[in-house]
């Protein structure tokens, strides 16, 4: 009988392992919330902290200035950083997949035209 025991104790341990060898893979596909990893502070002094700036997108000067705003928008960032984090991309590539799927979610194409067939450009 104790056999059994032992089997299914080294099934269990084997098992774990490999789930924890492959947890890359499978560790994505959870629907874990993503506030359990980073809280996203208003101000913009954490939002340099927290990596949403860079050379073309500077926040330091608004921080420099005193700036008194609550920072960059909760829902934009949450977005940022999740689009930053599954496509292994940084800051600028994933504000501008953002704004690209915004334009696109507004029918706006790509280049800032309207999508919609009635409109008419007088340029």
């Amino acid at each position: 009988m104790s056999y059994i025991f032992y089997s299914f104790t080294f099934l269990f341990l084997v098992l774990a392992t490999a789930l924890y060898v492959a947890r890359a893979r499978w560790l994505p596909l959870l629907p874990l919330p993503n506030y359990i990893y980073h809280r996203l502070t208003p101000s913009f002094s954490n939002d340099i902290e927290s990596g949403f700036t860079s050379t073309d997108f500077d926040l330091t000067s608004n921080v420099a200035a005193g700036d008194s705003r609550a920072g960059l928008d909760q829902q934009g960032k949450r977005e940022v950083q999740r689009i930053m984090r599954s496509r292994k991309v940084d800051f600028d590539e994933a504000r501008r997949i953002f704004t690209e799927e915004r334009f696109a979610n507004n029918g706006i194409g790509p280049d800032g035209r309207p999508r919609d067939p009635k409109f008419v450009s007088f340029s």
